[in-house]
């Protein structure tokens, strides 16, 4: 049986899923496990990866909480440790924390610049080193591994007041085509997903006016997608064959131009 006619289809692997309190990852971790994969659930939000460990459990699945800041990267080597004790070598990696601050480049607001660049490219990075040793183990093993790496289409378009952010994103998009050349070759396949809006805490996090106002209209007139949404997309990566990486996949409101 194919893995895409079985029931379980990630049955026997391992999943990491960063950003898992909330979310994109928070959707993405109850998906993978629902698709048979056992899931580590990193975050610094415990009492909101016990809840989701729980309702991953009651519906079937398997799951281990770790309580986890991916800017340390003590802590997340610690992290890897733990899945590899406890689960097995990870075979999928999901890098999705991240944070989004948008504001007008001359308001000079170097608090909110260097949070973005810890999390969103630091935190990245620790995770990646943390991980990558278990994914090229597991892909020698199983044949494949996966590194899923959230990214965005503002690592493609201009919004204004969103250049620290989107160049962050960048980042993740240039990063995941360099390391399909180093890993790709080990059965790694490397995937940046790139969503248009997506309904998540990251807009509560907005505190420039310009910003929130264009967020808050955009929603009167375009259907935002959801963190289900972009759950499918991993999903459905992470159970293509062994011989097929879908290496950038765009993923938009249908209401969205750009």
């Amino acid at each position: 049986m194919t893995a895409q006619m079985s029931a379980k289809p990630l049955e026997g692997r391992v999943a990491v899923v960063t950003g898992a309190s909330s979310g994109i990852g928070e959707a993405a971790a109850e998906h993978l496990a629902w698709l048979g994969a056992k899931v580590a659930v990193l975050a610094r939000r415990e009492g909101r990866l016990r809840d989701l460990v729980a309702r991953i459990e009651k519906n079937g699945g398997s799951a281990l909480e770790i309580a986890a800041d991916v800017t340390d990267a003590a802590v997340m080597r610690a992290a890897a440790d733990r899945v590899e004790e406890q689960l097995g070598s990870a075979d999928l990696l999901l890098n999705n924390a991240g944070v989004m601050l948008p504001a007008p480049i001359e308001e000079l607001r170097a608090d909110q610049w260097q949070h973005q660049i810890d999390l969103n490219i630091t935190g990245l990075m620790n995770a990646i080193g943390a991980f990558v040793p278990q994914l090229v183990r597991a892909a020698g093993m199983r044949g494949v591994a996966d590194l899923v790496n959230t990214s965005s289409i503002a690592a493609h378009n201009i919004f204004p007041n969103f250049a620290v952010y989107s160049a962050t994103k960048a980042y993740v998009t240039q990063l995941s085509r360099h390391l399909r050349v180093e890993l790709g070759p080990k059965n790694v396949r490397v995937a940046a997903i790139e969503p248009g809006i997506v309904g998540t805490e990251l807009q509560d996090h907005v505190t420039d006016t310009g910003a929130q106002e264009w967020l808050n209209a955009s929603q009167q007139t375009i259907e935002w997608l959801t963190p289900q949404d972009v759950a499918q997309v991993v999903g459905f990566i992470a159970t293509l064959p062994p011989r097929v990486n879908l290496q950038e996949v765009i993923v938009m409101p249908t209401g969205q131009g750009s």
